[in-house]
């Protein structure tokens, strides 16, 4: 190219010094001018004035010596030539090539395409099926073609997807099923060599199979060793009904040793019979020569040649000359080296000198039609072409789809050539007999499998005989519906037995639980001298309200307690009203399952069942006993205080306890602050859910409920009759929010409205106007007055679930946890922090006053006594030989003091010891101060024997 451009500017010189001469002469003439210069131009080489367009040729050249025989360079020179030649193709564009090497490790291969971007303007390949998706992504990223012989990948025919993708022939997976569905050979197996790039390719070819809805049961992988190879020969001959064996290797006839020796292992195992079919792969991705073309592989090896005879080898047809004779001519005119002998030659090589020529016509179409010759315009006018190659007929239909047609080749174990049996047209995908049949093993082929195999829309049985396979699946279902009702009916009689005897038991007596007064002991059942004392009536459906007082476990009867010790526990009976229960099998038979049902209610926040308890004449449920007593008791216990944080936290505790019973299709009915109790940790469970289920099991009649009882039931359950009793997911909602409203005022419900229960009931069943609490907004957040009100919602549809209730509280604290315990910890671990600060502050006190006491001390005291008090040490009595007292009094203190102000006194005397003491701070005195009738007060002066000091 930089020759050519050189050549036309020296032209241009030329005719520019030619133009100027006839300039001088007069002659000069602009359009003889412009005659000369597009002479001039149209004489140029059509290199010298068009665009380059460079083909990358990819593949493993370099790692594989049988890829490396296709030529590569010398076949795209031979295209390249021909088609820069070729006067039929009016383009812009001259073609230049470029080979590009394919690691033979996939990972590696993507990434030295990857390094390929700048180099070519196309791509021929990639030959390793296992990264195509990811060139042909990368292709339309770069607005770059991608022309693959090799591609698998079914996913690549989406033009949508891969608009950038063209395939040179047809997909070799529609060659492979069209000749399948003729022979109604439908269960395969696929075997590779142990090569990076045939791993990939049988996993491709196994996966588009499957695609297809036909059984592919196995995928091997073999070595070139006769144990890895017989390995997975053996594989293949365990596993059922495989009919064809698609071998993904080179083939034996071009060199492929891992296919002569796995054909031969094959032979030694009996399984070239005709039990098999062997179809070697990569034959479809070339014009395997076959007429008047002897092998010597085959003639030197008799074992593969008897071999070969289970091997039909499906390749693209030639037309008048084979591969080789096509070699052999553009030897004979210079085109290739005369060195090169055909026969060790690849015929892939054919296959990529016509994806250069693809390429070529594709660019000619687009060209001719739009002038663009951008990647999608290419693949786009690859449509309906028809071309012929180096020896082959290439053809495309309206979809850009290769019908080029296919060569099915056979041999028998005495001849060592092939010849063509049938045509596969893969514009019809059908077969056409050409002459000779087929020379199966043992004279018959592999069998047939069932047609629905290759019938669409249908879902294939395998070859069973449906009614067959219906009266298997008929006598499967009675026996399973046999075996389950045996095992529910030993289930029912085991749960039966289980209900009053063994651990879990549901049903208890009076054997199984101790009664106890409301003046009781410790939790666990030992006297102590501190107990709780339950204030709330013994007969009441209430949770119990506890004070503390002093008391002992004294007797007690199921008559006159509801609480009781049951395996060493507090245990609270919720006691039914009576009636008419039966005897214990009547029992059993009608409310089981609902008491199963409870009893499997697990959850932190739900107050879990123990058991019924079942005695003399009396029903009650049987649950924890919670010592915090019901959250209607802490809220009108005004010793509790409770911030936000608390209440928070006891709602948390109900929405999760509400939702864990919604999730389990349980409808609690009979909602209230009182049917909440709280344990030892502030931990808030929901209880007397299934109160009214076993109602109406055992069929009992509650006791008239009060006035006051139905201000937590919804509206639209107060309007129907016994709709209290009944119950609904939205209603226990409504209850929420009246709980809500509860814990936000610590009031009753509907407690500033100051009208009597009666007349709230008769508004919230007859509105207008919608009757409802009013809550002050300093009593709580904003959001959380809104969810209340989203909660009482008139119509029961537009009530949020409790799942909905749930991530809204979460939101409202930012995702934090709400927790009672957690708020104490914070509270300790500041309480912690400050106690340092705290200690620090008064140990300085404390040393301030120390030093004031040691001061007063030594005032009071000798000071030798007051030093050996400090220490702890004892004082002995001593004497003293010499001993001087000095008396003082004031003199008219009395008529001073009477005359004077209480704090004038105080000033003056004051001041007159404050004097003294500095009079008597520099010698060796004890001072002591006496008060009789006259104020005075005196000095004892202390000398020693041995010294003219004084001791004080």
């Amino acid at each position: 190219m930089f020759l050519g451009l050189c050549s036309f500017s020296h032209l241009v010189l030329r005719f520019e010094a030619f133009r100027k001469l006839l300039g001088h002469h007069g002659l000069a003439s602009s359009k003889f001018l412009w005659c000369l210069c597009l002479l001039a131009v149209m004489s140029l080489p059509r290199q010298v004035w068009t665009l380059p367009y460079k083909i990358g040729v990819v593949g493993p050249w370099a790692c594989d010596s049988l890829f490396s025989k296709a030529l590569p360079e010398v076949a795209a020179r031979l295209a390249i030539d021909r088609i820069n030649r070729d006067p039929s193709f009016d383009l812009s564009y001259s073609f230049e090539y470029v080979i590009l090497n394919e690691d033979c490790q996939t990972s590696r291969a993507l990434s030295s395409f990857i390094s390929h971007h700048q180099m070519a303007s196309g791509f021929i390949g990639p030959t390793n099926p296992g990264y195509c998706e990811a060139a042909s992504l990368l292709g339309n990223s770069w607005d770059k073609g991608i022309f693959s012989w090799s591609c698998v990948n079914y996913e690549l025919d989406n033009k949508n997807s891969y608009p950038t993708f063209s395939r040179i022939l047809p997909s070799p997976i529609r060659v492979l099923v069209t000749v399948m569905k003729y022979f109604q050979w439908a269960h395969a197996g696929v075997i590779s060599s142990d090569e990076d790039i045939w791993v990939h390719t049988a996993n491709r070819v196994a996966s588009a199979l499957r695609s297809h809805g036909l059984p592919v049961g196995v995928v091997m992988t073999t070595g070139q060793d006769s144990q890895s190879i017989r390995k997975a020969l053996q594989r293949i001959h365990q596993a059922d009904r495989i009919r064809i064996i698609i071998m993904c290797m080179h083939s034996a006839l071009i060199g492929g040793e891992t296919q002569m020796h796995l054909l031969e292992c094959a032979h030694d195992l009996k399984m070239t019979d005709g039990t098999y079919v062997f179809v070697p792969y990569d034959a479809l991705l070339y014009s395997l020569p076959y007429k008047h073309t002897p092998y010597q592989v085959l003639r030197n090896n008799p074992k593969l040649r008897e071999a070969y005879d289970a091997v039909l080898t499906i390749t693209v047809e030639s037309q008048e000359k084979t591969f080789y004779q096509a070699f052999a001519e553009a030897a004979v005119r210079g085109e290739i080296p005369e060195k090169l002998e055909f026969d060790q030659v690849s015929p892939l090589f054919g296959t990529i000198y016509n994806s250069i020529y693809f390429i070529a016509k594709a660019m000619n179409n687009a060209m001719k039609e739009n002038g663009q010759a951008g990647a999608a315009s290419l693949v786009q006018h690859s449509r309906n072409m028809q071309f012929y190659g180096f020896n082959q007929l290439i053809r495309t239909d309206s979809n850009g789809n290769g019908i080029s047609e296919y060569v099915i080749l056979d041999t028998n174990w005495k001849e060592w050539e092939l010849h063509s049996t049938y045509t596969v047209d893969m514009e019809t995908e059908l077969l056409r007999f050409g002459g000779t049949p087929i020379h199966f093993p043992g004279g018959r082929p592999p069998r047939a499998d069932a047609k629905c195999w290759f019938a669409e829309g249908k879902i294939c049985h395998g070859g069973i005989d449906p009614a067959f396979a219906m009266m298997v699946c008929l006598t499967l279902l009675i026996a399973l519906l046999s075996i389950n009702g045996f095992a529910y009916f030993i289930r029912r009689r085991i749960n039966k037995i289980q209900l009053i005897k063994g651990p879990n038991r549901i049903l208890l007596t009076l054997e199984d639980v101790t009664f106890i007064n409301p003046h009781f002991g410790s939790k666990r059942g030992s006297r102590a001298s501190v107990s709780f004392q339950i204030t709330s009536e013994v007969q009441s459906g209430r949770s119990p309200r506890l004070s503390f007082s002093s008391g002992s476990l004294t007797p007690a009867t199921y008559e006159n307690s509801n609480i009781a010790i049951y395996e060493g526990d507090w245990v609270w009976l919720k006691k039914l009203p009576p009636g008419d229960f039966g005897d214990v099998k009547s029992i059993k038979s009608s409310a089981s399952d609902v008491f199963e049902m409870m009893k499997d209610l697990r959850h932190e926040n739900i107050n879990p069942l123990l058991g019924f308890f079942y005695d003399s004449g009396m029903f009650a449920i049987v649950t924890e006993f919670c010592s915090r007593g019901s959250l209607e008791d802490i809220l009108t216990n005004q010793d509790v205080k409770l911030d936000w944080m608390f209440k928070s936290s006891l709602l948390l505790d109900l929405i999760k306890g509400m939702k864990y019973l919604h999730h389990r299709e349980f409808v609690h009915g009979r909602l209230k602050s009182r049917n909440c109790v709280v344990d030892g940790r502030f931990v808030l469970k929901v209880t007397d859910y299934g109160f009214n289920d076993i109602l109406e099991m055992l069929r009992l009649s509650e006791e008239e409920s009060s006035v006051e009882e139905l201000l937590w039931t919804a509206p639209e359950l107060l309007r129907v009759p016994r709709g209290s009793r009944l119950g609904s997911f939205a209603g226990d909602v409504y209850s929420f929010a009246i709980i809500m409203q509860e814990v936000m005022v610590r009031g009753t419900p509907f407690c500033m409205m100051d009208l009597p229960a009666q007349e709230i009931i008769n508004r919230l069943k007859k509105p207008p106007p919608v009757y409802r609490p009013v809550v002050p907004p300093e009593h709580a957040p904003p959001e959380c007055l809104q969810l209340m009100k989203q909660c009482w919602a008139e119509a029961a549809e537009q009530r949020p679930t409790f799942d909905e209730i749930f991530n809204q509280f979460k939101t409202f604290n930012k995702g934090k946890k709400t927790n009672i315990i957690d708020s104490m910890l914070r509270m300790l671990e500041q309480y912690s922090s400050n106690l340092e600060d705290l200690i620090r502050e008064r140990t300085e006190e404390l040393e301030i006053e120390k030093q004031k006491t040691e001061k007063l001390l030594t005032q009071m005291l000798p000071p030798s006594v007051a030093e050996s008090l400090k220490k702890g040490c004892t004082v002995e009595p001593e004497g003293f030989d010499l001993v001087t007292l000095y008396f003082s009094d004031i003199v008219g203190f009395t008529t001073i003091s009477a005359m004077s102000e209480p704090i004038e006194v105080v000033d003056l005397l004051n001041d007159l010891y404050t004097l003294f003491d500095a009079i008597i701070g520099s010698h060796d005195v004890y001072k002591e101060l006496q008060a009789n009738q006259e104020a005075h007060m005196e000095t004892t002066v202390q000398e020693k024997s041995m010294e003219s000091e004084y001791l004080s």
